[in-house]
């Protein structure tokens, strides 16, 4: 009786292998054929002026940024685009970061303004709060949310308006290239960014029907202002941890016209110090993402084991060689693919389980800390459990749209 048990669940097993195998396959396959069709901002095609230079207000939301926020302010000093303004938010920060921002002020006047926010009302995360601010005290037709320590081209925001306008887009991000400066980052974001095309298809944004599609990344989210005005500004998403990806669901779920880019080297950003910085970073948002519920986390864990550790060691046993051979290929292709854009050494994919474990540790680190701590803790505020578990839905916009559609009129 026993030997019929084991070999019932020996071809269950090996079933499985080759559903997760053709599951790889063809997720590989699709990313390998259609990730060319996003657009490469850094070729020369787009080296470009637009032909209505519209105005833009570029938002630096900064708390205690001090060693980074001179260099992300040279660089956006140095954008060759004639119709920008930088609106800079010092949010209660503890170091120098509003004395260096003044600096930038009295050093390039009508092209930098300063707002220093010293208190942050109840119900609101002090990025968000920061970023409202900004949009309240300022005006252009287009706005850029971007973070402080990001460098950006000279030559991004014309190119990046040029697509624009071109393609009539009310959002638009692009995609920033890592800077990864040890082998402990390269390993973590190198799983990450191949992880990321099971989360969403960059080549299926333009495709309006595609809502789980939608994409928005803090280093560069660029939206028309009326277009977010319309959305009723970001009070509606007053308390998302991931107020970037919170952004473009919404601009996703009102049906507007949302674009991805690529461009590689023109957009940098340095995630964090080493593995440990990277996983650090990590705890704020990754609890938030399954919105703040542990049975999601641990099914998005299970999936890691079984999709991603599980083919090793399915290397083993004669029965799930072939589909575990089959299940490595195709990671191995898809870590060169994501390597057109965002730069990590594809030689990282031979660690991949490495950063496959440290990133399954990220997310119970996560969720443990939300628990001991009773909400997050970010930049030294604590942000009550009970009220994030209201803003941090991932489906709820949807629902938010359709009643307002209910209510008022609404672009189809």
């Amino acid at each position: 009786m026993s030997w019929e048990v084991s070999e019932f669940w020996r071809g269950w097993i090996e079933v499985g292998a080759w559903v997760i195998a053709g599951a790889w396959c063809v997720r590989t396959a699709a990313a390998i054929e259609h990730m060319p069709e996003v657009e490469d901002l850094s070729v020369l095609e787009w080296d470009v002026q637009p032909q209505v230079e519209a105005s833009l207000v570029v938002v630096v939301p900064a708390k205690d940024e001090a060693e980074s926020i001179a260099a992300t302010m040279d660089a956006l000093m140095a954008a060759d685009y004639p119709r920008m303004k930088v609106v800079a938010v010092d949010d209660r920060s503890t170091d120098a970061t509003g004395e260096i921002l003044e600096e930038y002020a009295q050093r390039y006047p009508g092209h930098v303004e300063v707002i220093h926010i010293e208190e942050l009302p109840e119900g609101w995360l002090g990025k968000t709060f920061a970023m409202t601010v900004a949009l309240a005290n300022s005006t252009s037709d287009y706005v850029l949310f971007t973070d402080a320590d990001v460098l950006h081209s000279p030559s991004i925001l014309r190119r990046a308006l040029a697509y624009v306008e071109l393609e009539e887009a009310d959002h638009l991000v692009v995609m920033p290239t890592p800077l990864v400066k040890s082998r402990g980052e390269g390993i973590v974001l190198g799983f990450l960014q191949m992880l990321s095309m099971w989360a969403s298809r960059p080549w299926r944004v333009k495709h309006g029907k595609s809502r789980r599609d939608a994409i928005g990344v803090g280093a560069f989210n660029l939206v028309r202002r009326a277009a977010l005005e319309e959305i009723g500004g970001l009070e509606p998403q007053r308390l998302a941890v991931l107020e970037d990806i919170t952004l473009g669901l919404r601009v996703r779920a009102a049906g507007m016209r949302q674009r991805v880019a690529f461009a590689p080297g023109l957009v940098l950003v340095h995630w964090a110090k080493g593995m440990r910085g990277v996983v650090k970073v990590m705890t704020k948002n990754l609890f938030s993402a399954f919105n703040f519920n542990p049975l999601l986390l641990m099914g998005a864990c299970a999936w890691i084991v079984v999709f991603c550790l599980l083919p090793i060691a399915g290397l083993a046993w004669w029965g799930t060689l072939v589909p575990s051979l089959l299940i490595l290929c195709a990671m191995g292709a898809a870590y060169r693919t994501v390597v057109m854009w965002s730069g990590i050494d594809a030689r990282y994919a031979w660690l991949y389980p490495v950063g496959a474990v440290a990133f399954l540790y990220a997310l119970l680190r996560s969720m443990v800390a939300v628990w001991v701590r009773g909400g997050v803790v970010w930049r030294g505020t604590h942000y009550a459990l009970r009220d994030l578990r209201r803003h941090n839905s991932p489906f709820q916009w949807e629902l938010v749209v359709a009643e307002a559609k209910k209510g008022k009129g609404w672009r189809e």
